[in-house]
Formats: structure tokens, C-alpha cells, sequence
């Protein structure tokens, strides 16, 4: 083999869970997976900025993490497809759950709001990663796309 005149980087994929299995939540509805969501965000901010996150889940529902995806102005943030489902693959996540906040206080999703999760849920499809829910978090409340049958 001859010597390349360039150097190539090396890629890495590791996933180290800070505890066991057993001890983590296992989510069984939109009401349980916004109560996990809810604590990461920043109170303070809910009524301010945008946020996107997802909640990792594993094969058995159990949550291996919450991830900010991004965070926007009063009116939006970006939800990059690629960010979402390398995030999802480096975990080696089986489901993942959607959220974002609504600044406004409106639980309810914009047109926006629904072609994102349709274009999400298609890709989760050929990923073989479930797109489980899309959840809207307000300082008030929630908005579950599942529960009103969006999903």
C-alpha cells in the first residue's frame, strides 16, 4: 500500500450509560415521557426560546438519555433530520420521542409542526428506529401528536 499524501480521521462510536439497565424509566405514556422531558428544560427559558429535544429509548422503552437537538428564537428552531437519527444511531437507540417547546404557550402543533413529524417518522421507518411520539412542551402542559392520533 502506498502512502496517501493526506491523513484520514479515524471514527470512533462508543456509548458508555452512567447506570445499569433495570434503573432506568421505562416509558408506558406521552404523560411519562413529558415528565422526563419537562425536567430538562430550563424553566426560565420555556416562555422564551424554542427548543428541540429527543428522549432515547432502548427495545423495552427504557430511556437512555435526552438529547438537545437545538435551540431557536421566539418563533423557531431547527429540527435537522441527520442531527436527529445520528444521534439516535450512536446510541443505538430502538424508539426515540420527539419534543419541542412552543415559547407561546399554544399546545397545539403548527402545519410546520406536522410535516416534520411525518418527514421524522419515515425515516425512523427506514432506519428501524420507532418514532414513538412528538411531544409539545409548554410551561403549562403538553401536546402529545400520539394521543391525538397524528402518529
Amino acid at each position: 500500500m502506498e502512502n496517501l499524501p493526506y491523513q484520514l480521521a479515524e471514527i470512533e462510536i462508543s456509548y458508555k450509560p452512567k447506570c445499569k439497565a433495570a434503573e432506568r424509566p421505562q416509558i408506558d405514556s406521552s404523560q411519562k415521557a413529558y415528565q422526563i422531558l419537562v425536567i430538562s428544560w430550563d424553566l426560565n427559558k420555556i416562555e422564551l426560546i424554542e427548543e428541540f429535544k429527543i428522549l432515547l429509548l432502548n427495545r423495552r422503552n427504557r430511556v437512555l438519555g435526552v438529547v438537545n437537538i437545538s435551540q431557536g428564537g421566539i418563533a423557531g428552531t431547527i429540527a435537522d433530520p441527520k442531527i436527529i437519527f445520528a444521534v439516535a444511531l450512536k446510541a443505538c437507540a430502538s424508539g426515540i420521542i420527539l419534543s419541542h417547546s412552543h415559547p407561546s404557550g399554544e399546545l397545539g402543533p403548527s402545519d410546520a409542526d406536522i410535516r416534520l413529524i411525518k418527514q421524522l417518522v419515515t425515516v425512523g421507518r427506514l432506519l428501524d428506529i420507532n418514532v414513538f411520539d412528538h411531544i409539545i412542551v409548554c410551561a403549562d402542559g403538553f401536546y402529545s401528536f400520539l394521543n391525538e392520533g397524528l402518529i
